[in-house]
């Protein structure tokens, strides 16, 4: 949980006009190995990360659930909880790039949209998207923000966010070498990362 991921969900927010942001970390990732820090450290790590930002709510039902952590699931619950509500599922362009392995992938339009967070300096060009996310693009791709307030689900926007060099990876690994990763990290999260132990070579 770094500032990156602070800054994204402020911008999603303004940008977006959202009426609330849930931030849902995940119990058992099923993209990646296991992460270091536990499920619940890591909801730890995000409540305390988004503790003075009444705008966001952290979700911590992927975390206490059994079984791999499937958006598809999510998705479904939350429109379970307010079928009437517009929901948006917001990914960063790499995410989007991987979104064919996700389990049921073509089936999220059907419970929200998707706002693809695009960094200015990065090179995602829809148009040079591989298959099948290019046809998928093409299909649900609106220009236009209005759409996530005008229909519950199923369209695809873009919006572009601020630079951010800041990544979970390096935060690991300056951790892990023992330097100090103040200004990576909100100040609760670098607190509690130095009181648990968390990514250095002893960590337990």
């Amino acid at each position: 949980m770094h500032i990156g991921h602070v800054q994204l969900a402020k911008e999603a927010i303004d940008t977006l006009k959202l009426d609330a942001l849930r931030c849902i970390p995940a119990g058992e990732p099923p993209h990646r190995n296991a992460p270091q820090a536990n499920p619940e450290q890591r909801l730890a790590m995000v409540q305390l990360a988004f503790a003075k930002y009444p705008q966001v709510v952290v979700d911590p039902a992927e975390v206490r659930q059994t079984g791999p952590s499937w958006t598809i699931r999510t998705l479904e619950r939350l429109r379970q909880e307010a079928p009437e509500a517009s929901h948006v599922l917001i990914l960063g362009a790499d995410a989007l790039l991987g979104l064919p392995t996700w389990h049921c992938w073509e089936s999220l339009l059907d419970y929200a949209h998707i706002a693809v967070a695009n960094r200015p300096d990065a090179d995602f060009v829809a148009s040079q998207l591989p298959e099948p996310m290019r046809s998928f693009w093409a299909k649900h791709h609106a220009n236009d923000l209005a759409v996530l307030h005008q229909q519950p689900a199923g369209r695809l926007v873009s919006f572009t966010i601020a630079p951010c060099k800041v990544s979970a990876t390096q935060v690991r690994q300056t951790a892990s070498q023992g330097l100090s990763i103040s200004g990576l990290v909100p100040q609760a999260v670098e607190n509690y990362i130095i009181q648990h132990h968390l990514y250095t070579q002893t960590a337990h």
